[in-house]
């Protein structure tokens, strides 16, 4: 009886053991309480002026508020810091209120996307960002070996790992601000247009073969009159 009361003991002491390991080698679960897009960003850090952005817009609680009711969900790319310290410097000081909400609605999807699902996407995919007159702001994206890209006609970058994915979120950090193609400051869109072909020099005018022929019929007559003066003068 003895015997079984140590195994029993020893027993518990090895359980409790591997609870202890197990809750420290558990992957760091996602902020606990109600699901937060700005909390998620800055648990993560690096994304300060993103979720500045976010503030001032106030599209942060626009989603916030529709995380509740969405059934389709939302995708967000979230540019780090340093991806908008690598834009040109003052792209951003002409901008109205107005500019910099499409700026940020340009990165969020009105569907919830996992990465697969982006790879295989159908595009163009409608983002949440529209012109003055209601036009659509669309991204682009390709996949390849696990590999996402995300395209903006002026941007492209990789879309790197998932800060959150849950439905009905999914955030995801991307190395670059995407800018739509016609922004104020962008660069040119990446599909250049073609360079412009070459003309080589066309036949001439029928004028101008006209005269030339001319030119040439008025030279042979005139020395065709010259050498008959001499035959004439000879004789």
């Amino acid at each position: 009886m003895a015997t079984a009361l140590v195994s029993s003991i020893v027993l518990s002491v090895f359980l409790a053991s591997i609870a202890t390991v197990s809750a420290r080698t558990a992957p760091e679960s996602a902020p606990s309480g109600p699901l937060s897009l700005t909390g998620i960003l800055d648990k993560n850090g690096q994304y300060t002026y993103f979720l500045r952005f976010l503030a001032d817009t106030q599209v942060g609680s626009q989603i916030q508020n529709e995380l509740n009711t969405t059934t389709e969900g939302f995708t967000v790319f979230a540019p780090t810091d340093k991806a908008f310290n690598n834009l040109k410097p003052g792209l951003f000081n002409g901008l109205d209120s107005q500019m910099k909400v499409q700026l940020v609605l340009f990165h969020v999807l009105p569907k919830y996307y996992t990465l697969d699902g982006l790879q295989f996407v159908s595009n163009p995919v409608r983002t949440q960002a529209t012109t003055q007159d209601g036009t659509v702001y669309v991204l682009n994206f390709t996949g390849q070996n696990n590999q996402v890209n995300v395209s903006s006609g002026v941007t492209v970058t990789p879309v790197n790992n998932a800060l959150y994915q849950k439905k009905p979120l999914a955030v995801y950090e991307v190395d670059k601000v995407l800018l739509p193609v016609g922004f104020p400051g962008a660069n040119s869109p990446l599909a250049a247009p073609a360079p412009a072909p070459k003309i080589s020099p066309g036949p001439a005018p029928a004028a101008a073969e006209k005269s030339e022929s001319s030119g040439t019929e008025m030279g042979l007559g005139l020395v065709l009159g010259i050498a008959l003066a001499c035959v004439g003068f000879l004789s």
